[in-house]
């Protein structure tokens, strides 16, 4: 599969994202509507957005400048890989 490039693609896959993520979300509070099931939702989005955040710009730009992120998988690689040559070099 080769890269997307055209930008209006890309916008749309990005309002694609939102527009699932909200009806996900909504879905939800509507079958359990409760101020608990609202907060741990919203903890659970926060959390993995930053940890998404974490695992490509903070990596990147204050970790391992070398790092070149192309996705989760390539992450779980790249700490795979350190973690083997941490190992290897003590």
């Amino acid at each position: 599969m080769r890269d997307l490039t055209d930008k209006r693609l890309i916008y749309l896959k990005g309002v694609l994202f939102l527009v699932c993520g909200g009806l996900a979300a909504g879905l939800l509070l509507i079958e359990t509507p409760t101020v608990r099931t609202a907060v741990l939702l919203g903890l659970a989005v926060w959390c993995f957005a930053r940890s998404y955040y974490f695992a490509f710009y903070v990596i990147e730009h204050y970790v391992d400048g070398g790092y070149k992120y192309a996705g989760l998988t390539y992450f779980v690689r790249y700490l795979y890989g350190r973690r083997n040559s941490d190992v290897e070099t003590e």
